[in-house]
């Protein structure tokens, strides 16, 4: 019986690919915890498994009082053999206990190994089961996926990676992209159940997903000629793609569009009727929030570097579209850029800027202390957004000329209009 048991196992360990003295060992181990047990031994027991024979040896742990160590623990003990006459069976049941458990943790190891490196890669799968927790995805045979979509409110801890409205039916085809693969041998806490969850954990609502699904639709994208250089996502809803071409002669909105939009459309259809814009990425900070905004015209944008701030001027038709359906646009826009981003009408900013006072730059006269020249006022006109000329004054004038001739009209319209 003995003999049939190890060459069972051998044959187990053959075909699981699990080293075989490994096994014997974990095996070794659980028997001498149960049998400790079994036999109430105060010191423990030792178990051994002769590879030949497969018979099985118990013995009872004595401890030697001369191997008293500092801490006051036994080093060296006494082996006396308490051999019960069935040990097969117990053996038997340990045995299959400890196979499962070392086959189930292997398995999880060579997932492991194989797609720790590839957090981020798009994954194919086959829906196999979902529940209101989560979906398990089978990526291939043996190896499988769970996309959670827990309720936070419930569970503050777990994941939600599925898009608002999206269901999954089995045998279903989706595409989603690999976020964490579970370290068997990690020492962090587990997760609710995680040892009977899949190892491998995808997302459906990482924006990695749409920069995954356009290298697969768009050549110039998957061969880097085309640059995805920010992405910001409202999962189901909408999202927006910045991208640069690194060749001048291509235009990397129309390469992402495709003709007559088929590209995009393709990304859109997989993403279940999410809404993607893609926009032209610009190294000027001002422009590239102006397309950020899209589909909004921009009049104006004004930078605050030092306050990461962003002022956008609209056309006053252009505000409810710049800002979008409760804020959605101007949201997306600000993540995508990274700006705060503060929108407002013409007519509203024209009233704002026309109250603000403008001071006029004085200068003394140093022409009779020997300290030189001043350098020349700026010219004093304001624009009707209150934007003042960049240009130098006139001597003997506060505008410059190509503004003197207005203000000087304007003032002889006001003599007029004071001697009339």
């Amino acid at each position: 019986m003995a003999s049939e048991m190890i060459e069972a196992l051998l044959e187990l360990c053959q075909e699981k690919h699990i080293d075989q003295l490994y096994l014997i060992d974990r095996l070794e181990q659980s028997l001498a915890k149960s049998y400790a047990e079994i036999l109430h031994l105060d010191w423990g027991a030792k178990v051994t498994i002769d590879r030949a024979t497969g018979k099985i040896y118990v013995y009872k742990l004595i401890p030697i009082d001369d191997s008293m160590d500092e801490e006051g623990n036994f080093t060296e003990f006494e082996e006396v053999d308490v051999t019960p006459r069935d040990t097969s069976r117990i053996a038997a049941q340990h045995a299959k206990a400890e196979i499962n458990a070392i086959v189930r943790n292997s398995a999880r190891e060579q997932i492991y190994e194989e797609f720790s490196s590839r957090i981020g890669d798009l994954i194919n799968g086959t829906v196999l089961q979902s529940t209101s927790d989560f979906t398990i995805v089978k990526i291939r045979e043996g190896v499988e996926a769970e996309l959670p979509h827990f309720d936070q409110r419930r569970f503050e801890n777990e994941r939600n990676e599925r898009p608002q409205g999206e269901r999954y039916m089995h045998n279903q085809r989706i595409k989603a992209v690999i976020i964490d693969v579970r370290d068997p041998n990690s020492t962090l806490p587990p997760v609710r159940g995680e040892h009977s969850r899949p190892p491998i954990v995808i997302s459906r609502t990482h924006p990695a997903l749409i920069k995954r699904l356009f290298e697969q639709e768009v050549p110039e994208i998957y061969e880097g000629t085309v640059e995805v250089r920010s992405i910001a996502r409202e999962p189901g809803q909408r999202s927006k793609v910045a991208v640069n071409s690194l060749d001048d002669r291509l235009d990397p909105v129309g390469a992402c569009v495709g003709p007559k939009g088929s590209r995009v459309r393709a990304v859109v259809g997989e993403l279940r009727g999410e809404r993607v814009d893609v926009i032209l990425w610009d190294e000027d900070p001002a422009v590239y929030v102006a397309n950020a905004l899209s589909p909004a015209k921009v009049s104006r944008v004004l930078i605050d570097e030092e306050k990461n701030y962003a002022g956008v001027i609209v056309p006053d038709d252009q505000l409810s579209l710049a800002i979008g359906k409760e804020g959605q646009n101007a949201r997306l826009a600000a993540r995508l850029t990274g700006w705060h981003i503060d929108i407002k009408n013409e007519t509203l900013a024209a009233d704002i800027l026309k109250n603000v006072a403008v001071q006029a730059e004085t200068t003394e006269d140093l022409l009779d202390s020997g300290e030189g020249d001043l350098e020349p006022e700026r010219c004093a006109h304001v624009s009707e957004f209150g934007v003042r000329c960049r240009n130098q004054a006139r001597p003997g004038s506060r505008f410059c000329g190509v503004h003197e001739p207005e203000e000087a009209g304007e003032d002889a319209v006001a003599g007029v209009e004071d001697l009339i």
